[in-house]
């Protein structure tokens, strides 16, 4: 079989062998890290936790921390505290000229870069570990295991293992990206919507045995649409749009360069799974708002707490739709893309040099972005679908949403290099046929 033949190929390589147990030590001590419980916390008294992290908007930060979030570990942050500073100085890249000037410095800029990333992230940090142990002491009292309130040596040391967990966790991502496969960060967000995977696929095989009639046929049902919405993900990550480019004939002593006929390859989602990750941030609000101890007795807080609403998909839907339009906007610049076809004798035939080719470029965008946007917004919102349909929580958040365009992109990705050390090697890549496997590409690929 080829995937055996690829396999024994891969164990072949010291180098790429070397970096997959590296990997996977580093997953083995991060998953080992979501079990260990903060000092001072009685685990038999979370259920609560657990309930609350069962459905809404709180299942998805219990998703992407791997289950420590519901488990109160000292990684109950996770990695998007890191995540949530690395868009905001990114952005910054584009507002603040200071930045700007950081972001052309090369390697030494991008150091400076790092290093205010972090600080931001301890920042964020020591604000949302005090929120975490209000919510946790609130849940706690559910359970009849009373907390200490107010500023207090439980409150200062908690915070400082949260921050030092989650901290923990971005050294893992980086040594993951520097000695590993794949982008760390990016992997370690795979790893704890995976490690949610095996439960849910059991519970939801458990229910459906226990209907009467055609329990175990819907079953089968479920996983083959399942496949098919995974399939129709890898065809909005990969999928372009290619713009034919000529270069012109340029002579030089008795020699001539150029005359190929390339193409320009415009991404159908450039912007990958960002919009759905700034839409999610806008609508966290409600719950920021009303505060983790409410109990939502508003209607406005109600409806958009309630991530199977019609409201909140429906707002959800035109958020990801316009931040679609806006972070392509950000990272493709149909200027920049004109002025380098021009000084490299470029040009798009039929369409002038210069401000035409990037009206030209501009327009192509807005008419790829468009659909592109929708079918982002369609899969966000599949999982709401799926409940509608008496899928369970657990098992419907597979179905769409940022879970599976993190896991179709993350695994693109990473076959992707091991495919490239392969190819090195002279060795085959991953099909018989011949055709290679693409990843993302953007700015920031989560």
């Amino acid at each position: 079989m080829k995937f055996i033949e690829t396999c024994k190929n891969i164990w072949k390589i010291e180098d790429l062998r070397n970096r997959l147990l590296t990997t996977l030590l580093f997953v083995l001590i991060y998953r080992f890290g979501s079990f260990i419980v903060l000092p001072g916390i009685d685990p038999t008294a979370l259920t609560a936790l657990h309930s609350q992290t069962a459905g809404g908007l709180m299942a998805l930060l219990d998703m992407f921390s791997g289950g420590a979030f519901s488990n109160a570990s000292i990684f109950a942050l996770g990695i998007m505290p890191y995540i949530s500073a690395s868009i905001v100085i990114q952005l910054l890249t584009i507002a603040v000229p200071y930045f700007q000037k950081m972001q052309k410095e090369g390697e030494s800029g991008r150091q400076k870069m790092n290093q205010i990333t972090r600080y931001l992230t301890v920042a964020i940090l020591l604000f949302q570990g005090p929120s975490y142990l209000v919510n946790l002491r609130v849940q706690m009292a559910q359970a009849g295991q009373m907390l200490e309130v107010g500023f207090n040596w439980f409150t200062i040391s908690s915070t400082i293992l949260l921050c030092a967990g989650s901290m923990f966790v971005m050294w893992l991502g980086e040594r993951i990206t520097d000695r590993g496969v794949g982008n760390g960060i990016s992997f370690i967000i795979l790893i704890g919507i995976v490690a949610r995977f095996p439960s849910a696929v059991i519970q939801e095989f458990s229910s459906r045995l226990n209907e009467a009639g055609g329990g175990l046929m819907v079953f089968i049902v479920e996983i083959v649409i399942l496949i098919l919405v995974f399939a129709f993900a890898i065809l909005l990550v990969q999928g372009t749009r290619r713009i034919p480019v000529q270069y012109a004939k340029r002579i030089q002593g008795n020699k001539q360069y150029g005359g190929v006929r390339q193409y320009i390859p415009l991404k159908v989602n450039a912007a990958n799974v960002m919009p759905i990750i700034f839409a999610q941030a806008i609508m966290f609000i409600p719950i920021a708002i009303a505060g983790f101890s409410s109990d939502g007795s508003g209607a406005f807080v109600r409806a958009f707490s309630d991530n199977n609403g019609f409201w909140y998909n429906l707002v959800f839907a035109i958020l990801i739709i316009a931040f679609t339009y806006f972070y392509t906007a950000i990272i493709i610049n149909p200027v920049q893309m004109a002025e380098n076809l021009k000084l490299n004798n470029g040009f798009i035939p039929g369409v002038k040099p210069g401000k035409k080719t990037a009206e030209y470029i501009d327009s192509i965008m807005s008419r790829i972005t468009l659909p592109g946007s929708i079918l982002l917004a369609i899969i966000a919102i599949l999982p709401a679908f799926a409940r509608l349909f008496g899928v369970s929580m657990g098992f419907a958040q597979f179905f769409g949403g940022t879970s599976l365009l993190i896991m179709v992109g993350v695994i693109l990705d990473t076959l992707q290099q091991i495919e490239s050390h392969l190819l090195m090697r002279h060795y085959d890549g991953f099909f018989e046929s011949g055709m290679r496997i693409k990843g993302r590409s953007g700015a920031m690929a989560y």
